[in-house]
């Protein structure tokens, strides 16, 4: 209500018909803010379903040489696959998670609300959206399925390969309009460019390093690696119950994940904290696992991209957050690796009440501004 507006009144030296005219009008206003939220919200929600599915490689081979009978991929797509006159594939965009989530985890109203809609920017009636569940993770093939410590050892160049077959062998895509992932995604992203150069028209990492594992990143990581396997019921993996190890890797996926700002502000008190840090891995154990939690941290073993960025051929937009305690500004990496990537911008957005630390890669308000951009520039004339 602006401030020039009155606030209806019921005075008694009021005549009927004013007071009949103003209440008119005030239920008039209510139910314009009822359809303008409404509105709003519609809009957020306004895209497909996602349908899903999975999809079984046979014989995998790993980089470790070890190989799986049966490797399975579950996915998520929403949109309709489309083609050119040349069989090329024209709409498919890949979005990869990070560490120890899912595909799942990007139909929420922070993202899909903010991208997939009618006239948003991966309007999913025009982009065929691919949504996978990465070796290790979701409804994929992982150790805790029943092979325990006995999974083999993978790492990102082998979840990278896998969804590579995803595409081409399990859903026809020969070509990807746009490639990103968040975290663990987004330095899958990375690697994506490096290995397939030519498969994609752009590509957008959210939240990753293009070095090696190093410094704190690494260190959270072998925290948590050092605390499954040196902790009490741990028994080398074939365990029949989880490990308290397993809380001592939530609690440190919840530091790592916000901000201090953000944190500060929902756990004030010291008995506020302890609330929200409990609730949080209360809920991690009904579901986590520890071998899953302990392959997903080590699979970063083999991430290096540095060698290679001058391969990567397509324009492409790093997104980083300037309160990412994982990935922190003043590191500085960002900045001069991105002067080696031929078509390649880096942007770091500056802390606010919208970001969340390194969560702020599924906020897509954020950044959505700079997708756009992106796929703008990307874009191809037909036929080519």
């Amino acid at each position: 209500m602006t401030s020039n507006e009155s606030t209806p009144t019921c005075s008694n030296e009021s005549k009927p018909n004013d007071s009949a005219n103003t209440m008119i009008s005030a239920i008039r206003r209510f139910a314009s803010l009822l359809l303008i939220i409404a509105a709003s919200n519609a809009s957020a929600a306004d895209y497909p379903a996602p349908t899903q599915g999975d999809y079984t490689i046979r014989d995998f081979r790993f980089a470790s040489g070890e190989t799986l009978p049966e490797l399975r991929l579950h996915y998520r797509t929403l949109g309709k696959l489309e083609k050119d006159a040349q069989g090329k594939t024209t709409n498919a965009v890949l979005i990869m998670h990070g560490t120890t989530g899912s595909g799942a985890q990007f139909i929420r109203p922070e993202f899909a609300g903010e991208l997939f809609g009618k006239d948003q920017p991966l309007d999913a009636t025009q982009f065929f959206i691919v949504l996978p569940d990465a070796i290790g993770h979701g409804k994929s093939s992982k150790p805790s399925d029943g092979m325990h410590a006995k999974f083999a050892r993978y790492g990102y160049l082998d979840m990278v390969e896998a969804q590579y077959r995803l595409l081409t062998e399990g859903l026809g895509v020969n070509h990807a309009r746009l490639v990103m992932g968040t975290s663990m995604g987004g330095m899958h992203t990375w690697l994506w460019g490096e290995s397939h150069p030519d498969f994609m028209d752009a590509l957008m990492p959210l939240a990753g390093l293009r070095t090696q594992m190093s410094g704190r990143d690494r260190a959270w990581r072998r925290m948590i690696i050092d605390a499954i396997r040196n902790g009490p019921g741990w028994h080398e993996g074939d365990y029949t119950s989880q490990p308290p190890s397993l809380r001592t890797a939530a609690q440190m996926l919840w530091f790592m994940s916000s901000n201090p700002v953000l944190r500060q502000k929902e756990a004030p008190t010291l008995t506020g904290t302890d609330e929200a840090l409990n609730k949080f891995v209360d809920d991690y154990m009904k579901t986590g696992d520890a071998n899953d939690v302990l392959y997903a941290v080590e699979a970063s073993y083999d991430y290096d991209p540095g060698p290679n960025l001058e391969k990567i051929r397509v324009p492409l937009v790093a997104i980083n957050s300037s309160d990412d305690l994982i990935n922190p500004p003043e590191l500085g990496i960002l900045e001069r690796e991105i002067k080696r990537v031929p078509k390649g911008h880096a942007v770091i957005i500056p802390l606010s009440a919208e970001t969340r630390g390194h969560g702020s890669h599924t906020v897509a308000r954020s950044w959505k501004d700079e997708l756009t951009r992106l796929l703008k520039e990307s874009a191809r004339p037909q036929g080519q």
